[in-house]
């Protein structure tokens, strides 16, 4: 038996959330004594899948169905659950990404195993196995217990830390017969940002709200965007009015982000904007209003007019920067 992970990729290549999850997973598999082995779908080098061994993992199973070239929740479901029965897991671990939030409860069912989503700390307990997880849109935290015989666990993306934990990795080719009628997912089009990173796996997110006064200044963010290598976000009502583009939006009602460092400028505040945001390590707020809610539950707060504030700031960082 062996705890089966989920290995998440992107164009073929892996990403944070997965190493988090490996990592997770070894460590969740030294309290009950088993192994970790990755489910990995699509096409992926051989080269890459290695990398799975430098975090815990001893055995990839790796499916390259050509028709599984786009992500279809329906048939990559199927997958998982065969290599689950295979390797006789009680333990699955999946990463909450948009890709696991469509997965993870679909392999529950299939399993009829219990599901904690949006984990963020490895269990408390493991009978009855408790784990502990985020509440009330990232304001609070619960302990669910989980009673069935398997068990799943999807973890929020930068809740974990990353560990080397080498292993001599074997790569298994996992082919399993998918029904044609699975395959109910059909691709419209693709829209990709290049060169940009993405707000899932940014370490440092640079946000800006109203108080930019317009879509012509956000230079201004980008510039101690790029400065920081951050990525850049926004609040509902800037992408509302068209100022930035709707996936850059965080919040409530956006994308929750959890980043080691979050710089909101020229943002209130309001609470559905901080439900998608609570989870950073550190905040910054930088606002000319000294009542802004912001700084209630900023860790730092400077009470300017962000557009003097952030061009010094940014030289600031260059200058740093340059010094080392």
């Amino acid at each position: 038996m062996s705890i089966l992970v989920y290995a998440e990729t992107w164009e073929g290549k892996f990403k944070k959330p997965s190493f988090e999850a490996i990592t997770y997973a070894y460590e969740l598999g030294k309290s009950v004594n088993e192994t970790v082995t990755a489910i990995v779908i699509g096409n992926t080098s051989d080269e890459e899948l290695k990398r799975m061994g430098e975090y815990g993992c001893s055995k990839v199973l790796h499916t390259n169905d050509v028709r599984l070239s786009t992500f279809c929740p329906s048939a990559c479901s199927a997958v998982i659950t065969e290599a689950a029965n295979k390797e006789g897991s009680k333990y699955l671990v999946f990463s909450n990404t948009y890709s696991g939030k469509s997965l993870a409860p679909r392999v529950s069912a299939k399993l009829q195993a219990g599901l904690v989503s949006g984990a963020v700390a490895l269990p408390s307990s493991m009978e009855p196995f408790t784990v502990r997880k985020k509440c009330f849109s990232g304001k609070g935290f619960t302990d669910v217990q989980i009673t069935s015989e398997k068990r799943i666990v999807a973890l929020s993306p930068n809740s974990h830390h990353i560990a080397s934990n080498p292993f001599t990795l074997t790569v298994e080719a996992f082919n399993t017969a998918i029904p044609d009628n699975l395959f109910d997912t059909k691709l419209i089009e693709v829209k990709k940002t290049s060169g940009k990173i993405a707000l899932t796996e940014a370490e440092i997110v640079v946000s800006g709200g109203r108080g930019m006064k317009g879509p012509e200044n956000w230079g201004m963010l980008e510039d101690l965007a790029d400065a920081l290598g951050a990525a850049t976000a926004c609040s509902k009502p800037v992408a509302d009015m068209g100022w930035r583009p709707h996936h850059e939006h965080v919040g409530q009602t956006g994308i929750t982000i959890a980043p080691n460092l979050y710089i909101a400028i020229g943002i209130s505040g309001a609470i559905q904007h901080l439900a998608g945001i609570s989870s950073s390590k550190v905040i910054v707020a930088i606002n000319s209003d000294k009542e802004a809610p912001f700084f209630k539950v900023a860790d730092y707060g400077i009470i300017g007019d962000a557009f003097q504030v952030v061009p010094k700031l940014t030289e600031a960082v260059k200058q740093l920067k340059s010094s080392h």
